[in-house]
């Protein structure tokens, strides 16, 4: 591509912070922001990463359609909530427009094993139109590529066990309430534990129903299976309910979290595949206490065992620089709904984006 990669910014959050610089020092260009926030539609994007006024201002999402229209950018990069279907509209308008998006949204790393309607609906639009959507984040390397790299290096792979936390205080909003962050024993078992306490059966019913609401490792263990070519027999998940051990100040929540009342979740996913592999994978989020940190932790077990412990990652920069790094590879994709695992490894860009552009 002999131009900047042109980009629009959906939603303009924590995350869009970092995905915007990361966009204009990788050689691309901002050309349109969107959000639904009345205190931020209007104000220059420069305002919101506290720089220079670069000279696009926010527009309502009522007027995203028009906006899109436009300008139309080579990619779209939505930054705002967690479910796929709380993304449904903005990658529907991407597919409906031909235009291809990326997201940050955690279920659409892998939403064909959680809501497979959304997925095949966003699918067949962005086919008739010509255009990639695809979901990608810090799960991305540290629950995917890495750990199936590793898997290249062992003979014989028995068991895959992985464990991250992750403080929900830097994602927003939305993501502290998926985590049951801030509720009482009560309110957690009702509101979060209680709807994995089903069969199978039923389970995979609220699935075709699109209303099931699935762990991260819940999308990281089919998008796994699929790049290692493993059959997924079962899976379930369990939430597990995280209590303060004292009270802790909520910025996102903008509330106190009593002592024994809810901090968030561990989600604990268990896949079992015909080829004998079991991936048992857990994801901690929830509001930190002072001497708490990000860990990520995996073992694939079998000959040999490896293990490998990340200390204190920085997640939100690291969501934020794969995004920006995936866009060439989102852009030179078939069309369709297409997760990361069957694109190319994820690279590091020494040059401007466009440079990356078939």
């Amino acid at each position: 591509m002999d131009r900047k990669v042109r980009v629009v910014q959906y939603g303009t959050g924590k995350m869009s912070v970092y995905t915007m610089r990361y966009v204009y020092e990788k050689g691309g260009e901002i050309v349109g922001a969107v959000d639904v926030n009345p205190d931020v539609v209007g104000k220059d994007i420069g305002e919101i990463m506290g720089s220079e006024n670069k000279g696009v201002k926010v527009v309502s999402n009522t007027d995203a359609e028009k906006m899109l229209s436009e300008t139309k950018p080579d990619v779209v990069i939505v930054t705002t909530m967690s479910l796929i279907e709380d993304v449904k509209d903005a990658l529907m308008l991407c597919a409906k427009l031909g235009l291809n998006a990326i997201t940050t949204c955690e279920e659409a790393f892998y939403p064909q094993n959680s809501n497979p309607g959304v997925t095949e609906a966003i699918d067949k639009l962005a086919k008739e139109n010509n255009c990639t959507i695809t979901g990608t984040g810090y799960q991305d390397i540290y629950w995917g590529e890495l750990i199936s790299a590793i898997g290249g290096s062992t003979h014989k792979i028995t068991k895959i066990k992985g464990s991250s936390s992750y403080n929900v205080e830097d994602y927003g909003i939305a993501l502290a309430r998926a985590h049951g962050a801030g509720l009482t024993l009560e309110e957690f078992d009702k509101e979060v534990a209680s709807s994995d306490r089903i069969s199978d059966e039923e389970r995979q019913k609220v699935i075709e129903s699109g209303k099931y609401q699935p762990s991260y490792m819940w999308n990281v263990n089919g998008w796994l299976c699929s790049k290692l070519g493993l059959t997924v027999e079962s899976q379930t998940q369990k939430c597990v309910l995280q209590v303060a051990k004292r009270d802790i100040f909520s910025s996102t929540l903008n509330m106190t979290v009593k002592k024994g009342d809810a901090t968030g979740m561990s989600a604990v996913v268990t896949t079992k595949t015909k080829e004998g592999i079991v991936l048992e994978t857990e994801c901690i989020g929830k509001v930190y206490d002072e001497d708490e940190f990000d860990r990520n932790k995996w073992t694939i077990e079998g000959e040999p065992e490896t293990t490998i412990v990340v200390d204190k990652p920085a997640t939100v920069e690291l969501t934020c620089a794969t995004v920006v790094n995936r866009i060439p590879d989102v852009i030179n994709a078939r069309s369709g709904y297409v997760p990361t695992n069957e694109m190319d490894e994820l690279k590091y860009r020494v040059k401007p984006l466009n440079e990356y552009v078939k």
